[in-house]
């Protein structure tokens, strides 16, 4: 195996024989759920949180294209996009196992029924359409849980 597929199946995880995308996903839960608390505590270090996610989605794509030509285009196998997503759903919201949950599940929704445009941008060229549906997932996700967590605000709890 080389480099690029290593990193795009997320060190083998897209290799999971039923819902490889589902599993990247749960990956990125846990992985959010070690992080400390204080990563999410303010703004400052959201934003920080946020650029350091959309920079690693950018290199992502260079990897992502590169497995490509040994996987196919977009293979099921590749799941750094649905983890680095996922990421994209969490940031700027409170740190809880409850949005661990909601963040988990709104994702998955989003990803495998890709409203519009998510749909739109999976059809991107090579590697940018595998990332891009994934963080419009996320951002979906994310605003979904906004609104969620302003109607009820003990969801946070």
């Amino acid at each position: 195996m080389n480099l690029p597929v290593i990193i795009s199946t997320l060190f083998g995880t897209g290799y999971f024989p039923k819902a490889p995308g589902t599993a990247g996903t749960l990956i990125a839960a846990l992985v959010y759920l070690l992080l400390p608390v204080k990563l999410f505590g303010s703004l400052e270090n959201n934003v920080i949180f946020f650029t350091c996610v959309l920079i690693l989605s950018l290199i992502s794509v260079l990897f992502i294209s590169k497995a490509e030509k040994k996987l196919g285009h977009d293979n099921n196998k590749i799941v750094l996009d649905e983890f680095l997503g996922y990421f994209i759903a969490v940031v700027f919201l409170p740190k809880t196992v409850l949005i661990a949950f909601f963040a988990f599940m709104l994702f998955r929704f989003f990803d495998i029924f890709k409203p519009e445009p998510v749909n739109i941008l999976q059809k991107l060229h090579a590697g940018w359409g595998v990332m891009a549906d994934d963080l419009m997932a996320g951002v979906y996700t994310n605003i979904s849980l906004q609104i969620l967590i302003r109607i009820f605000p003990k969801i946070i709890k």
